[in-house]
């Protein structure tokens, strides 16, 4: 390292002058292309797709090679300055949020598809590819990359391995973590390490799923083997359209009940459909107070046995209207607008606040009622929208920030829809991850053993806790004034869950 400050002086340094020797020490291993401090070039970089948090980075770093990954690690290192992870910054936790006094390392300029295998159906690439250009790349073999979150066409694979990912077809085939094959990474120590392979099975202990998940605590993801499948030869879709909300959320467990596996199956109420509509011109039922999409994929017989058993079960849950798509083209449309819910969500509301829970399905009816009282409670609007057959809810909390209090009354209504979702036996996240958002809900989530367990892990890997550090783990101060703050009333909503 060369004219490095030690990490004890660093700290007492002014703030610009911390910036001005982080800077220097960046700019003795990487090009000056590859780091940004002013504030005009920083600027984007302050907040991820959470856009109501935000902090502007001392410095981003944009590596070319693994090589200068490796290089900002052993500065940072060497000078105790944190390091804030980010891809393409869709994100809607907050876990791309910078760090005031911290580096943002960015893999945006990692974005090279290494190779594509069409006889081992794998596609190896850098954390900065799309996750859309995987697909399109291996589109020429008849190939494509599952996972498909609403961000498709922006988001990187580096971020959907972070936050391990869904999308609207995660039902049939998974999520993120049944699709990632191997990762090579970065460690804060400077080492490439390698987590499962490109065989069925990989020696040594099972590192993967841990790595898959973890938000940029762990490591630097600097190459990702995926799986590919084959296209569907076929694939029709469903619209249901119900009278009610709690009609709709019991005909999702009676798909599943039945033994039906859809490649996809999504709820959105009238407020949601509603909205997209006009956006989108989807074909949705406007009129239903609930639809729900229910895909069928495969052979072209597969698909009309099933299509034909869904119709069944959903009549005989008390749908009041069924619509299937007849060409690839209307198919299209039906996802399209699914997809852009959230941004259509500001052609009804200034802002929105996009929650993410996970519930059991057989309470999806149950939740959904709770939401609506919830409305009322705290006299803000919820569209939902979500991943019905797996229990991912998506509730857009729509809010005008320009009025005084709105925000705080939809992070509020955010926080009760998640302890709801944690009182039903669900989770705090399905795909969006922790981040900063979600962090003083992991104390509703977890016990105080099982939240020391996760920092044990975190310090395997990172001892000197410098990679997206005071995020996604709350510590136990957090916990205990996040118990004091969470009373209304006096009392504390759902009072049979456990705090600290």
């Amino acid at each position: 390292m060369h004219n490095a400050v030690p990490a004890p002086q660093l700290n007492a340094l002014s703030t610009a002058a911390r910036q001005q020797a982080v800077v220097a020490a960046l700019l003795s291993v990487l090009p000056a292309r590859c780091v940004l401090s002013d504030a005009e070039d920083t600027r984007p970089y302050e907040c991820d797709g959470l856009a109501a948090y935000r902090q502007l980075p001392m410095v981003v770093t944009l590596p070319d090679t693994e090589e200068q990954v490796i290089a900002i690690l052993g500065v940072c290192r060497e000078l105790g300055v944190p390091i804030v992870p980010r891809g393409a910054g869709t994100g809607l936790s907050g876990g791309a949020l910078p760090i005031v006094d911290g580096v943002v390392l960015s893999t945006a300029r990692l974005n090279r598809i290494v190779r594509v295998d069409a006889y081992a159906r794998i596609a190896v690439v850098q954390p900065g590819v799309r996750n859309l250009a995987i697909s399109e790349a291996a589109a020429q073999y008849a190939l494509y990359y599952a996972p498909d979150p609403s961000s498709q066409i922006a988001c990187s694979i580096g971020g959907n391995v972070a936050e391990n990912s869904g999308g609207v077809h995660c039902l049939k085939y998974g999520l993120t973590v049944h699709n990632v094959l191997r990762v090579r990474v970065a460690t804060i120590a400077g080492d490439i390490i390698e987590l499962g392979g490109e065989a069925l099975d990989a020696p040594g202990l099972d590192l993967l799923a841990v790595l898959i998940g973890s938000e940029g605590m762990l490591g630097i993801v600097t190459e990702v083997t995926v799986r590919l499948i084959p296209k569907p030869a076929t694939a029709r879709v469903i619209m249901a359209s119900f009278g009610d909300v709690v009609t709709g959320g019991n005909a999702v467990a009676s798909v599943i009940a039945a033994g039906i596996i859809p490649a996809g199956l999504e709820m959105m109420d009238q407020t949601s459909s509603r909205m997209v509509e006009p956006f989108v011109k989807a074909g949705y039922d406007t009129d239903a107070a609930a639809i729900l999409l229910c895909e069928a994929d495969g052979t072209h017989a597969e698909v009309e046995e099933e299509i034909a058993r869904m119709t069944a079960v959903l009549e005989g849950a008390g749908a009041s209207a069924i619509t299937v798509s007849t060409s690839e083209a209307e198919r299209m449309r039906f996802w399209s607008g699914r997809k852009n819910a959230f941004p259509a969500a500001g052609r009804i509301s200034p802002d929105y606040y996009c929650m993410d829970g996970t519930i059991p399905r057989k309470r999806l009816a149950e939740v959904l009622t709770g939401i609506a009282q919830m409305e009322q409670m705290h006299g803000l609007r919820c569209a939902n929208v979500f991943h019905a057959g797996d229990g991912n809810l998506h509730p857009l909390i729509l809010f005008d920030a320009n009025q005084p209090g709105e925000f705080e009354r939809a992070e509020a209504f955010g926080a009760d829809i998640l302890a709801l979702c944690v009182a039903v036996g669900g989770t705090i996240t399905g795909e969006h991850g922790v981040g900063m958002e979600k962090i003083n809900s992991m104390c509703l989530q977890f016990t105080r053993t099982e939240l020391d367990a996760f920092f044990a892990v975190k310090r395997a890997f990172d001892p000197h806790g410098l990679l997206n550090p005071d995020k996604a783990i709350p510590t136990l101060n957090r916990c205990a004034e996040f118990g004091k703050m969470h009373v209304t009333a006096g009392r504390l909503p759902f009072a049979g869950l456990p705090r600290f």
